[in-house]
Formats: structure tokens, sequence, C-alpha cells
């Protein structure tokens, strides 16, 4: 997800919700999105973001609870991506 376009659509802290931006990293539990030129650490517990793929244009929507691993963790729950 490093490097996508984030909006925060619902969060239990509602003062997130709304908040869009670049995400620069990814830790297990959080997202650290660069907004407005400062960095902010999101739980994604709890909440519900939407993602814009490049080249695409598509928007994925991702309840957090679901995405609640480190990147490495959700790509051996895909499985054989041949």
């Amino acid at each position: 997800m490093i490097g996508l376009e984030v909006e925060v659509l619902d969060h239990s802290d509602r003062g997130l919700v709304g908040l869009r931006g670049r995400v620069v990293w990814e830790t297990r539990n959080t997202l650290i999105v660069e907004s407005s030129g400062r960095e902010l650490t999101i739980p994604k517990q709890y909440g519900v973001f939407s993602f814009k793929l490049p080249n695409s244009g598509y928007v994925v929507k991702l309840l957090g609870d679901e995405i609640l691993r480190r990147p490495e963790e959700r790509v051996k729950m895909c499985g054989d991506a041949r």
C-alpha cells in the first residue's frame, strides 16, 4: 500500500475521517500517511479506507480490521500468485 493515495472514509477517531494523503510507510497496525506536508500515524483497526490504484484509477475500499497484518504476511495469504 506504500505509495498509494488513501482517504479515511470512517474511523473510530472521528477526527481522522476525511483525511487524504499518500501512504509513506505501513506497520502491522498503522498506516503512516503524508498529508499537507506532515506525516500522520493512522491506526488501521476500526477504520475504513479507500485506496486509489495507480494507472487504472480504480478505488478500492478496505476495512482496516481486514488488513491488520504486515505487508509480507498479506502476500503469503494470497497463495500461489502464478
